[in-house]
C-alpha cells in the first residue's frame, strides 16, 4: 500500500511544486489573524473576502468592515468543532457529496475529453458514411395498420393529389402546414432536421436520399403511412473544430466525464488495493496542496456545513420551534410591532351556496382564531365536495378583493366572480395594532433570531478569542 506521505509527495512533483517550494509559499503568505490560537493565512482571508463581495454583490463591505464578519463565522465552525458535529454521518455523507463534485470531474484531464470528442465524431462520420446528410422536409398523411383497405385507398388518392399540387408550384411548407398528419414537423414547414442513413424509417430514407436538392419524391408507403419528401439540402459532416462545442455539451449531458472518472477511481482503488474513499481524500489532498483555489473551495464546503448545522441547532430552528420564546419575546418588544394603518384579522371566503355565507360566520363564532381553519375544514369541506374555499390571515388594503370590497369598504374594488363559488363573504375584526404574536409571526422569529444569535456571538467572543496583524491587514488586495 502507498503511503499517504509519499503519495502526496508525488503529487507535489506532478503539480511542479517542491518540498522546499512549499515552505517559501509559506513564508510568502503571512498570518493575518489567529481565531482560537489557530492561525489564518492572508490568502485564505483574501479568497473569503473576494468570493463575498464579488460582482453582483448588493453591498459590498470594505477589507476593514469584513474582518469581523469574517471572524464571527470562524467562530462559529469553532463552536461546531467542538461540539464535534464534523463526526456525524449525515455531516460526513453531505460533505463527501460537495467535495466528490467538485473533485471527482479532476480525475479526468481535458486531454481525455478532447481525445473522447475526437472519437465521437470520427465513429459519427464512418457511421454517416459517404452518403452524406440530407435535410428533408416532409407531409405525412398517417395510416393505420388496422386501417381498412378503403381508408389507405383514400389516403393513396390524397398524397397523389398533394403531389400533383406541390409539383403544379405551390408551396412545400405551406401544404406541411395545413395537411400533414406529423403535426410536430407540420408547424416547422415539415422539417424534420438533418438525417443520416439509419436514423428514420427505412423506406422514408432510401426516397429521401435518392433526391437531389430541390426535388420532391412521388409518395412513398412506409409502416406509418404516405410521406411526400422534398430535399432542401444534401451535405457532408462539418469539420471536428465547427462541431466541437455541440459535441463537448452532449458530453456533458451524458455524464462522460464523470462517468470515465468513476473508472479511473475504481482503476486506482484496485491497484493500490485501498478504498474509493481513501483514494479521493489522497486525491483531494494533492489538488489541495497544489492550488489555493481548491483548498479553500473544499474548506468553504467543510465548514459551511458545520455552520449551516450549529446555526440551524442553536438559532434558526430553535428560534423557529420555540414558540413559548416568541411569545416572551413579543410581549418584552410590543412596541416594536406597530402598523401605520389597521389591518383585518379573519378571512374571506366563497361558497358554492349562499345560505353558507351566514353558515360560516356561524361556525367561527366564539373560537379562537387558531383554530378557524380546523373548523371551516370539519364543518364544510369533510366530504368529497368542497363547500366553501377560504383564506385565513392578516389582511392590510389590497391584499384580497373580498376583504378590500368588504372591510374597508372599497367601492372601487371588483370582487372577481367565479362560475363554482359565486357567493363570497368575510368574517372577523379590524385591529390596530397586532395582539398577539402571532399576528407577526414571520417579523418575530426573525428578530427572536437575531436577538439570539447576537446573544451567542457574545459567548463566542468570550470562548474563542481572536488576535489581527494589522500590519499584514494593510497589505492585503483584493480583486
Amino acid at each position: 500500500m502507498i503511503k499517504k506521505g509519499l503519495f502526496l509527495a508525488a503529487a507535489m512533483l506532478l503539480c511542479n511544486i517542491s518540498s522546499s517550494a512549499i515552505t517559501t509559499v509559506v513564508d510568502d503568505d503571512p498570518v493575518i489573524m489567529t481565531i482560537n490560537n489557530k492561525p489564518v493565512l492572508r490568502s485564505e482571508f483574501v479568497y473569503s473576502y473576494n468570493k463575498n463581495n464579488g460582482e453582483g454583490v448588493m453591498e459590498r463591505k470594505s477589507v476593514k468592515d469584513y474582518i469581523p464578519l469574517f471572524i464571527n463565522y470562524r467562530r462559529k465552525v469553532e463552536a461546531a468543532l467542538d461540539a464535534k458535529l464534523d463526526t456525524l454521518q449525515s455531516y460526513k455523507k453531505e460533505f463527501r457529496e460537495y467535495r466528490d463534485q467538485h473533485v471527482l470531474p479532476t480525475f479526468v484531464g481535458d486531454a481525455e475529453m478532447e481525445a473522447e470528442a475526437r472519437k465521437v465524431y470520427e465513429s459519427t462520420k464512418k457511421h454517416i458514411g459517404a452518403d452524406g446528410l440530407v435535410t428533408p422536409l416532409h407531409i405525412l398523411l398517417r395510416v393505420k395498420q388496422n386501417d381498412s383497405e378503403e381508408v389507405k385507398r383514400r389516403q393513396e388518392e390524397r398524397a397523389d393529389s398533394l403531389y400533383k399540387v406541390l409539383l403544379a408550384g405551390a408551396s412545400f411548407e405551406d401544404m406541411a402546414k395545413r395537411y400533414s398528419d406529423d403535426k410536430g414537423s407540420a408547424t416547422r414547414g415539415g422539417a424534420i432536421g438533418k438525417i443520416a442513413k439509419g436514423q428514420t424509417l427505412p423506406a422514408f430514407e432510401d426516397a429521401a436520399f435518392a433526391l437531389k436538392e430541390g426535388e420532391i419524391s412521388k409518395p412513398v408507403l412506409s409502416e406509418v403511412g404516405y410521406h411526400i419528401i422534398k430535399v432542401i439540402e444534401r451535405s457532408q459532416l462539418a469539420s471536428y473544430d465547427s462541431l466541437r462545442s455541440d459535441i463537448m455539451d452532449f458530453l456533458e449531458r451524458r455524464k462522460v466525464r464523470e462517468q470515465m472518472a468513476q473508472a479511473r477511481l475504481k482503476s486506482i482503488a484496485e491497484q493500490r488495493s485501498i478504498s474509493t474513499e481513501e483514494v479521493i481524500e489522497q486525491h483531494t489532498d494533492s489538488l489541495s496542496n497544489c492550488n489555493k483555489e481548491t483548498r479553500y473551495l473544499i474548506k468553504e464546503y467543510h465548514d459551511g456545513l458545520l455552520l449551516f448545522e450549529i446555526s440551524n441547532r442553536l438559532v434558526w430552528e430553535k428560534a423557529a420551534n420555540d414558540e413559548e420564546g416568541q411569545q416572551a419575546f413579543f410581549k418584552k418588544n410590543k412596541k416594536k410591532y406597530v402598523w401605520d394603518n389597521p389591518r383585518f384579522k379573519g378571512i374571506a371566503y366563497r361558497t358554492r351556496d349562499n345560505a353558507d355565507i351566514e353558515a360560516v360566520k356561524k361556525s367561527l363564532k366564539g373560537k379562537a382564531f387558531s383554530q378557524w381553519a380546523e373548523v371551516l375544514r370539519t364543518t364544510f369541506n369533510n366530504d368529497s365536495i368542497l363547500r366553501i374555499r377560504a383564506e385565513k390571515g392578516i389582511f392590510k388594503k389590497g391584499d384580497n378583493d373580498i376583504i378590500d370590497y368588504n372591510e374597508y369598504r372599497d367601492a372601487t374594488v371588483s370582487v372577481k366572480e367565479t362560475k363554482d363559488f359565486p357567493y363570497h363573504g368575510s368574517y372577523g375584526k379590524m385591529i390596530k395594532k397586532p395582539e398577539d404574536y402571532t399576528d407577526v409571526k414571520a417579523l418575530v422569529i426573525s428578530d427572536y433570531q437575531e436577538a439570539m444569535e447576537k446573544e451567542w456571538l457574545k459567548e463566542l467572543e468570550t470562548k474563542y478569542p481572536a488576535k489581527v496583524n494589522e500590519d499584514v491587514v494593510q497589505t492585503v488586495t483584493t480583486l
